[in-house]
């Protein structure tokens, strides 16, 4: 008898709790701000999310379904990446209520929208680090035989970085003092990093003399 647990998903998992977005983490925040186009503002956590490149930098994050958001950055192409960090989980937990797009989730989490210096869509003043995006893509997944899925990820280039100046020392951003949350994948699991967590894994041959 094989000691690996095995199940194809298309058949379902027979487990009490799907394991695939617990493997798959724990997983960064998309905490995304936007705008529609007559200026209510909208903001949702998501967590699909993740960086795919540097130069330029570019971050992407899926959506389940063609939700508010999608809808304001097709429009707009414009939006914010917000860092979520323990001190604002419980507004970021807030700001995925199910409301109508009329609802200014930055008010009703009770969050201060601060303008961007490139973008017109404001971030959320009390994060440590946000990031001012422009759409470069909007793709609707597919599935290996072709079928169109209810899923969008959307990507964007940053061009402007927000990082409040107490985590910055000596120049290098830290990490762990901005005390980012992600997501597990049980109903209601989340993690945090702290600075115990870390360890130091050099590249072959680029080791510091």
């Amino acid at each position: 008898m094989s000691d690996t647990y095995f199940y194809q998903p298309k058949s379902g998992h027979g487990l009490p709790h799907d394991p695939f977005k617990s493997i798959i983490g724990p997983r960064p925040i998309g905490w995304i701000s936007s705008q529609d186009k007559n200026g209510v503002l909208n903001l949702a956590p998501y967590s699909f999310f993740n960086a795919f490149a540097d130069n330029p930098p570019i971050i992407a994050f899926g959506s389940v379904g063609w939700k508010d958001s999608v809808q304001n950055i097709k429009d707009t192409g414009e939006f914010c990446w917000n860092l979520a960090t323990r001190p604002l989980a419980e507004q970021m937990n807030q700001s995925c209520a199910g409301v109508p797009p009329e609802v200014d989730e930055f008010e009703l989490a009770g969050l201060t929208p601060q303008s961007s210096e490139v973008i017109s869509v404001p971030y959320v003043a009390e994060t440590p680090v946000a990031f001012e995006c422009r759409l470069t893509q909007l793709i609707q997944l597919q599935t290996a035989q072709g079928e169109e899925m209810p899923n969008w990820v959307i990507f964007g280039e940053v061009v402007g970085v927000h990082i409040q100046q107490a985590y910055l020392k000596d120049g290098i951003y830290q990490t762990a003092a901005a005390q980012p949350i992600m997501r597990a994948g049980g109903p209601a699991s989340y993690y945090g990093i702290t600075g115990d967590d870390e360890f130091l894994m050099y590249r072959p041959g680029m080791a510091p003399e």
